[in-house]
């Protein structure tokens, strides 16, 4: 069977002379860690870290009809966003589970807007969108020429102020600005990103080795801060210890957004792609809800474990889980019967054949 050929971020040389781990993530190769996954995380917990996430899906949407278009294919409700701002959403299917989730970007109200998808999934939602544009909406998939470098915790932008007149420092979370950085043009940097540790994630084209030149300074810039680069198995804990979920584990294409705690985007004021469906499961109620919880005998809960109760009976299955650095204890994520999933009800994990107890919590974990 022929192996199909990563591709590389930019970036790509620079990861490896830095000694980074490099692996194969979403079709790329990529870094997952640089030196020490504990230490890369509580760098951007407790100061800062950057991110090569270059790998991420950017599509630009341009028409009259494109929020109309929006509207359509995503859960949320984009006609309340303004010039500037950013919001949560997902792709729901047509048969009650996601295609993918993402960030959706209002550039210029009614008429620009430029959504950002996981990179796993770049072909996969270009189609599926492509296949309801029956608006006339000008759509370019500028994934390959767009560079994404997050610069996540308490010290991120006051690096990245440094090089830029743009407000950075006050951005409300969740906002964005565009302008010049270091004589680049049209860069967007924007108040998001997937650490819970707050920073930012600045987006600019990837010519005339501008990556270089945006890592370079952001180093030099960074270095009274101790900036080091984070690896994705260190934003995998930061994420997981905030609860976000990650595609392909917490949320797939067979998972509801009402199952998997995804209600709070998932909005009944317009028609949506199988929303008809979803409004008739949130009257109902669902089944299985995704929880969090929290290890309260000795053990790491991994993806794919069973949760069972007291009993013994399966009542669910382990999506994320890690012993969590700036916690000190181990946590998971996890779809469970309703039935299981109040606050501080007690489960069990299945680790080699032993019950180990747990506890449903609250995110973020604590």
């Amino acid at each position: 069977m022929e192996e199909t050929q990563l591709q590389q971020v930019h970036l790509n040389d620079l990861h490896v002379s830095l000694g980074a781990k490099m692996v194969p993530f979403a079709g790329f190769n990529m870094p997952v860690l640089y030196t020490n996954l504990i230490e890369e995380h509580l760098c951007v917990r407790n100061s800062v870290g950057v991110f090569d996430v270059s790998h991420m899906g950017e599509f630009f949407l341009k028409g009259d009809r494109v929020l109309d278009f929006i509207q359509f294919v995503t859960s949320n409700d984009a006609s309340k966003l303004v010039d500037g701002k950013v919001q949560y959403s997902c792709f729901p299917n047509a048969e009650g589970g996601i295609v993918d989730d993402l960030l959706v970007y209002c550039v210029e109200k009614n008429n620009v807007y430029m959504l950002v998808v996981n990179a796993s999934n770049i072909e996969k939602d270009w189609n599926w969108i492509s296949s309801y544009n029956n608006k006339g909406v000008e759509m370019h998939n500028i994934s390959a020429k767009t560079a994404l470098l997050a610069v996540q915790g308490p010290n991120a932008t006051k690096i990245v102020q440094t090089m830029t007149k743009m407000d950075v420092l006050n951005l409300p979370y969740y906002s964005f600005v565009k302008g010049d950085l270091l004589g680049i043009d049209h860069v967007l940097i924007s108040a998001t990103g997937y650490t819970g540790s707050g920073g930012v994630e600045i987006y600019f084209e990837d010519v005339n080795d501008n990556a270089n030149k945006v890592w370079d300074a952001l180093f030099e810039a960074g270095a009274a801060f101790g900036l080091k680069p984070i690896g994705l198995g260190a934003r995998d804990t930061l994420r997981l210890e905030m609860g976000f979920c990650l595609y392909g584990n917490d949320i797939n294409d067979t998972t509801s957004p009402l199952e998997a705690g995804l209600g709070w985007i998932t909005k009944f004021t317009k028609a949506f792609t199988n929303s008809e469906n979803l409004a008739a499961q949130k009257a109902t109620g669902v089944t299985k809800k995704l929880v969090g919880f929290e290890m309260i005998d000795r053990g790491i809960p991994r993806h794919d474990y069973v949760i069972k109760n007291a009993a013994g009976h399966a009542i669910g299955v382990v999506t994320s889980g890690t012993q969590a650095p700036s916690l000190g204890k181990a946590v998971g994520l996890g779809y469970v019967t309703t039935a299981h999933a109040a606050i501080d009800s007690d489960i069990y994990i299945d680790i080699r054949n032993t019950m180990v107890k747990a506890k449903v919590v609250k995110f973020p974990f604590k």
